[in-house]
């Protein structure tokens, strides 16, 4: 908002430095205004001078100086101007044009933050994405906050969302999930029985057969075909899943079953369609994907000796599925372990025809659980894996939610369960959420002392002049920066930094300063800066589906 006011200004100084002689139009675009690293180095710096002075092989400082003449004369907007350095320009803006962004925060409300710089893109965010083999594990919890995150960021900054589940109820694991299943039926019901080596050990195995009885009986005892079992645990299973996804808040636009790539013959035709382009051949009883001509550094199999696919060659015909439906980005949300995995993916997209640079897959790192410093054990087959869902009943959905979000997604993520369940300032959603119950409080007691919060047109804004004061209206305006940022860049840990660095400010401001005295002129003022930052808390924690309490 005000940098791209800056910008504005210094493009017109530009234009007019052209005109005067001073300097040739070859840096047209290629400056820009950043916020400063360090804190006396102006509210904003421009490497302006240096990128001219490159260009037309003058001195730095002297075209500094010269832009910073013309600067100076834009007396509503710039304070003074500071040359540093080898010709960087910092910029002090008048404080009042800080105190403008409040009536622009409280106008605007909850659109605060939004923008269409998406322009209806058409957009499919694919997350979770887990076979029903077992309860949401928090590996996959991870990925259900970072997509739904994503996909809501992407909303508010204009985007046309679409989002997909894909997972896949047949294959081997879904075999074995049955065979458990059977295994714990005929152990409830008294009948000899084996349970697989590698099977599903977890209690919902016992729950789910327990139902087979309640259900049947013993009259399923002799049958061989795991069909009924498999099909009851799947729909007990993501009946589970979506239970968890549900209380997180989030939703899908469309479950994708894998299985539909064969049952409607896509899976052979991409691999007839890749064969006639050449890249696609037989070795060891084996079908391979030619991707060495792609680029890579080895082929891969996409169909075993077996005659079972690999899982390369039902993503890639997934992926091509996505942009038959005229998705202009596709985007993934995976756990690292597909890593390996993406290049041949990619690869295939190519070979079809596709373009690759519209697909972009965030990797995400794995979640460790500790508990008084100590990791706690997680295994999704055995009986002592944590579930999302024992998660959320220990520390609530919010601190899920923001912990999850905490760190880049390519980060190892360590989730402290004390930290988590402290009702403290260490805890940083409650630190956050807190800021923002206490913004409400403040208005309460306003109200309960008969003290009207008036229209900003009736305020004297020269009454903000407190550094903390400044400080919270800087951070607030760049706001809608770093939403945009967050959605384009598929990273929500901006926003939870930035809410984190707001929340602090507040607390701090609160902490030295008193908004309700017997300056009433003053009172005034500083409770519309209340609200406005009441607005920017609350956008910025529902735009990553956080809630912002009034009360705490």
């Amino acid at each position: 908002m005000i940098r791209s006011q800056l910008k504005n200004v210094l493009d017109a100084c530009f234009e007019e430095g052209i005109t005067e002689g001073l300097w040739s139009d070859k840096a047209t675009g290629k400056f820009t205004v950043e916020l400063p690293k360090h804190e006396g180095q102006g509210d904003f710096s421009t490497n302006f001078a240096l990128v001219l002075a490159g260009i037309e092989k003058k001195n730095p400082r002297e075209i500094a100086g010269q832009i910073s003449a013309k600067l100076t004369k834009v007396t509503e907007l710039v304070e003074r101007v500071d040359v540093a350095g080898p010709g960087f320009v910092n910029v002090f803006v008048k404080p009042q044009v800080w105190c403008a962004l409040i009536p622009q925060i409280l106008d605007t409300a909850e659109q605060f933050g939004t923008s269409d710089v998406g322009a209806r893109r058409k957009v499919i965010v694919e997350f979770v994405s887990a076979n029903p083999t077992g309860p949401l594990s928090i590996g996959h919890g991870r990925q259900a906050v970072l997509g739904d995150s994503i996909a809501r960021l992407l909303e508010v900054t204009g985007h046309d969302v679409f989002r997909e589940y894909y997972y896949n109820d047949a294959g081997r694991q879904m075999r074995v999930l049955g065979e458990s299943t059977r295994a714990r039926y005929l152990e409830l019901i008294g009948a000899p029985f084996e349970f697989p080596e590698d099977g599903y050990q977890g209690e919902y195995i016992i729950d789910i057969a327990k139902s087979l009885v309640e259900e049947h009986g013993d009259s399923l005892k002799d049958y061989q075909d795991v069909s009924p079992f498999k099909k009851q645990a799947e729909q007990f299973i993501f009946n589970d899943i979506s239970g968890t996804l549900a209380r997180m808040g989030i939703k899908f636009d469309n479950y994708y079953n894998e299985q539909s790539l064969y049952t409607d013959g896509h899976i052979d035709d991409v691999v007839n369609e890749l064969r006639q382009k050449g890249l696609v051949y037989e070795k060891d009883n084996a079908t391979w994907f030619k991707t060495t001509d792609l680029g890579q550094e080895q082929d891969r199999v996409i169909i075993k000796s077996s005659g079972e696919p690999t899982y390369r060659l039902p993503d890639i015909a997934y992926h091509r599925e996505k942009f038959r439906r005229n998705f202009d980005w596709l985007i993934d949300i995976f756990g690292s372990d597909h890593i390996a995995t993406v290049p041949d993916v990619l690869s295939g997209v190519s070979a079809l025809g596709y373009d690759p640079s519209k697909v972009t897959v965030v990797l995400h790192q794995f979640v460790t659980l500790t508990r008084d410093g100590k990791q706690v054990k997680m295994s999704t087959r055995k009986a002592n894996f944590v579930t999302v869902d024992e998660l959320i009943d220990e520390v609530g959905v919010d601190p899920v939610r923001f912990f999850f979000m905490m760190r880049k997604a390519d980060s190892q993520l360590e989730f402290d369960l004390d930290l988590a369940t402290k009702q403290s300032q260490e805890n940083p959603v409650y630190y956050v959420q807190y800021g923002f119950a206490r913004l409400c409080a403040i208005l309460r007691q306003a109200e309960e002392k008969g003290v009207a919060i008036p229209d900003f047109s009736d305020v004297d804004s020269s009454l903000l002049v407190e550094p903390e004061e400044l400080n919270l209206l800087k951070t607030m305006s760049g706001f809608p920066q770093v939403i945009e940022s967050s959605a384009l860049d598929l990273a929500p840990h901006k926003v939870i930094f930035y809410l984190m660095e707001l929340a602090g400010q507040l607390h701090s401001y609160y902490n030295k300063h008193k908004v309700l005295t017997d300056n009433v002129p003053l009172s005034g003022a500083r409770l519309c800066l209340i609200r406005a930052i009441q607005v920017v808390l609350k956008n910025g924690l529902n735009m990553v589906g956080i809630s912002a309490p009034e009360r705490m």
